[in-house]
């Protein structure tokens, strides 16, 4: 009887505490904000990626990330992601960006893989624009939790000083950027 309610009283403190754990992220995400306003036409085309942090699903990237951003209807845009594997070849990722805050068309969820699992909630992660250039020349992209950022330009080179900006801002904001990747590209 005096173990089953010790077992009892474990059980509950374990779920207590992983209760609060998960309500730690929810506070977190709460204070990241984002830009103000994201024209998703003047958003669409070709960013070239500068730095990201590591992640399962650019594992396979190790050089000349592109990411192509095409309107796809009203609230939606299309993405495809090129990259250079270690071995040389063109990886080449499909997948749709559907915008989750209407008003400022600044957080989005992005999601690769096929239709039929979308309606899974692991389908989609967050892609919040943090930063953004008056011009669309460069932009600071990451989720709530912190565990995702990219910096992204325009061009294939982002200037020296803007990419420590970004790097400053998003340190600000909570993020590793210790284990920041920065992106090579062939023939730089």
């Amino acid at each position: 009887m005096r173990d089953r309610s010790h077992c009892r009283a474990a059980a509950i403190a374990t779920l207590g505490a992983a209760a609060l754990l998960l309500a730690l992220p929810a506070r977190a995400e709460d204070a990241l904000s984002t830009v103000d306003r994201v024209d998703l036409a003047r958003y669409a085309g070709t960013w070239y990626e500068q730095g990201r942090l590591p992640g399962r699903a650019q594992d396979e990237c190790a050089r000349d990330v592109t990411i192509t951003f095409t309107p796809h209807g009203a609230r939606a845009l299309d993405i495809v992601t090129r990259c250079r594997r270690a071995n040389g070849a063109e990886a080449v990722d499909d997948g749709l960006a559907r915008v989750q805050d209407p008003p400022t068309n600044a957080k989005l969820e992005i999601r690769f893989l096929p239709l039929a699992v979308a309606w899974l909630p692991f389908a989609w992660s967050d892609y919040w624009i943090l930063d953004l250039a008056p011009d669309y020349a460069y932009a600071l992209v990451g989720s709530p939790s912190r565990r995702t950022l990219w910096i992204l330009s325009r061009t294939p080179a982002l200037d020296a000083r803007t990419f420590a900006r970004l790097v400053a801002k998003a340190q600000a904001l909570g993020f590793d950027t210790a284990k920041l990747i920065r992106t090579p590209r062939s023939g730089a």
